[in-house]
């Protein structure tokens, strides 16, 4: 207990994660709900980062398609919904396969080039599909569509920010406890050995490309969840979601947080949206002021605040003279 103590960047998650399962209960408590829908939209966010950790932190893959999936997401709600289908199992079934179809699709033709080849592609595979839901003006075209019923999950519907909120809270805590154990699992050990030395991957036995379009097809899949939970948030799906700012907000999300880290990509999410959000309350300029904060924050902890944290870390009960005197042995022992 006294190791965890000294130890941020492994309490202060584990703290967050408790005060983010009591806030829906302190919001009513106060009776301020509008912190229920502003969190949620965090939550959201921080499942769309946390599936652009696994492909950018765990993989290399510097992408700009991400908000593909996330819209697509979107519309696997929106569009059933519209036609009559409200069950949530549906929905989420219809967005897995289609993002992980186009994942897969998009993925063959995107992992043959890397560094900023990479990155223009699936960038412009993002702009496709937004000029695709554009076309569609019997759903809305570029004005959106309306979510005609929000998903149904059994007795459970995704109608209110509450419910929205604590399905987000599941799929985020799932997903962070995976990305923690895929972290040592031989596939997330290939993958990331991948990203520092392909070639040295390829020459002891394992084959670079069937891994990173694997982990690019799950980043994928668990990013269009991320467009489920923010349509039925927003009882809206709109193709800005598709746009390429959305991917990078996202990006900048997993930069802040720290890129690579299994906590990370939440951390970023809420400081992102929390400082958009404070920053809003004082002007109307507010991007003005954001972008050059975004930029020092990245300029000034490049490790983001998981990195910050970690430098935090100390020894439990040891002073920096007792840490030099334990030193001393240590290096005569090298000798």
């Amino acid at each position: 207990m006294t190791s965890l103590l000294h130890r941020p960047s492994h309490w202060v998650p584990l703290v967050l994660m408790a005060a983010l399962a009591a806030l829906p209960f302190v919001a009513q408590a106060i009776g301020q709900p509008f912190y229920i829908a502003l969190v949620a939209r965090m939550l959201a966010y921080a499942v769309a980062a946390s599936a652009l950790n696994l492909a950018l932190g765990y993989g290399g893959m510097v992408g700009f398609g991400h908000a593909l999936f996330m819209g697509i997401g979107s519309y696997a709600v929106a569009l059933p919904a519209f036609h009559g289908a409200d069950n949530g199992l549906l929905h989420i079934a219809i967005t897995l396969l289609a993002c992980g179809l186009t994942a897969f699709v998009t993925g063959l033709v995107s992992l043959r080039t890397t560094g900023i080849g990479f990155i223009m592609i699936t960038l412009a595979f993002a702009q496709m599909g937004y000029y695709l839901f554009v076309s569609l003006k019997q759903y809305g075209g570029d004005d959106g569509m309306t979510l005609a019923a929000p998903s149904r999950l059994g007795p459970f519907t995704l109608g209110s920010a509450t419910a929205v909120y604590a399905a987000g809270f599941v799929v985020l805590a799932l997903q962070t406890w995976w990305m923690h154990r895929l972290r040592s699992a031989p596939f997330g050990m290939v993958l990331r050995a991948a990203r520092q030395n392909p070639r040295r991957v390829a020459a002891v036995g394992f084959p670079v490309l069937p891994y990173r379009l694997a982990a690019y097809v799950i980043s994928a899949m668990l990013c269009g969840l991320s467009g489920v939970l923010l349509a039925n948030l927003n009882a809206f799906a709109s193709p800005a979601t598709l746009s390429w700012s959305t991917s990078g907000d996202l990006i900048v999300i997993v930069v802040l947080g720290g890129i690579g880290t299994v906590f990370g990509p939440v951390l970023g999410a809420i400081a992102f949206l929390g400082m958009e959000e404070i920053l809003k309350a004082y002007t109307e300029h507010w991007m003005v002021v954001f972008g050059p904060v975004i930029v020092i924050l990245a300029l000034v902890g490049r490790t983001g605040l998981m990195g910050a944290l970690a430098k935090l870390d100390r020894a439990p009960s040891q002073t920096p003279a007792t840490a030099k005197t334990a030193a001393t042995p240590a290096v005569q022992g090298g000798h």
